[in-house]
């Protein structure tokens, strides 16, 4: 079965290619701003900003997980899985299970206390697929956010 690697900065065009491909299935094409440049400067610079795991199949990268540190101030260090990301046409084949396992022997790895990620409420088959592997999902909390122009409104309401 297909291994699971961290990224390299040759990678970024592709993961790029499946961050626009997660957009279009979340019906939001156009909300995609960052670049191959963005992921290469902030994932392999002096700082990473976060890991990227990906995995092949026919030596084509079709699935991600990008994972980055978070403090709670409950639990202490945890980790954020930003995107679970399997290609269209590789779904179902046991890819995202492959990356999720690599995610949590990470997060086990940097001793976190907890991992967390968000999945929207009408992608009732990644949450069943989260629930299969005994995440919670905690229907009971909105995520909430502030976007550039949201920053600037607040800012300017001072």
């Amino acid at each position: 079965m297909n291994q699971p690697r961290l990224a390299t900065k040759k990678d970024m065009p592709r993961v790029l290619e499946l961050i626009n491909e997660l957009a279009v299935f979340e019906k939001e094409p156009e909300a995609v701003e960052v670049t191959v440049d963005d992921l290469v400067h902030n994932g392999f610079g002096e700082h990473p900003k976060f890991t990227c795991f990906v995995i092949e199949v026919d030596n084509l990268i079709e699935g991600i997980a990008l994972v980055y540190n978070r403090y709670s101030t409950w639990k202490g260090e945890v980790l954020h899985l930003e995107d679970l990301i399997v290609s269209k046409s590789q779904r179902g084949k046991g890819l995202g299970t492959i990356l999720l396992d690599e995610v949590v022997k990470h997060g086990k790895n940097l001793g976190v206390k907890r991992i967390s990620w968000e999945v929207l409420d009408w992608n009732e088959p990644a949450i069943k697929f989260y629930e299969s592997k005994g995440a919670n999902v905690m229907r009971d909390w909105d995520v909430v956010q502030l976007d550039e122009k949201g920053i600037e409104n607040y800012l300017n309401n001072l």
